[in-house]
């Protein structure tokens, strides 16, 4: 069974989601493939400790503060591939972005390949089921440029500037 609340930002209506322990959604109003990654039917719960856990971290996150990702008990459903990549995503600092090739060849390093493709790790970054939680916000086109954001790039310009990135 999953479970569901909603919580009101300053980027809109985000829809939270999870397992009755762990946070495994956090979707943005409108953003694409939005609960794409909980097959189950969920309830709606607005009493889960973990949903006032994550509430918390994101009135501290909106209030400008740096809550840390360890805070909450994260489990997103993915594959080992994009599992690795949200990882990666989970250790870029505040304030911080990289691009989806620096991404790529740390994931290449990791697996002792000679290289990835950035755009297998950009679909990665695009399915991540946690936003603003998992950091995918931070990730940038090699140019430095706001690109490929599920919640679009307008949102995710908002997200930068809120952590003065």
């Amino acid at each position: 069974m999953y479970y569901t609340t909603v919580y009101s930002s300053p980027v809109g209506l985000l829809t939270l989601a999870s397992d009755g322990e762990n946070l495994t959604g956090l979707w943005i109003e409108g953003q694409k493939y939005h609960g794409n990654t909980i097959f189950e039917d969920m309830i709606e719960d607005n009493k889960l400790p973990i949903f006032s856990a994550a509430k918390k971290w994101l009135d501290q996150y909106f209030a400008g503060e740096q809550p840390a990702i360890s805070q909450l008990p994260l489990a997103p459903r993915g594959t080992d591939f994009q599992k690795s990549v949200w990882q990666i995503l989970c250790e870029i600092p505040y304030g911080k972005v990289i691009t989806y090739g620096d991404i790529a060849k740390e994931i290449a390093r990791k697996k002792g390949k000679e290289r990835m493709s950035p755009q297998a790790v950009g679909g990665a970054v695009g399915h991540n089921p946690i936003s603003i939680v998992i950091p995918c916000h931070r990730v940038v086109g090699s140019n430095g440029s706001l690109t490929g954001y599920a919640a679009g790039v307008e949102t995710k310009r908002k997200l930068l500037e809120w952590e003065k990135a």
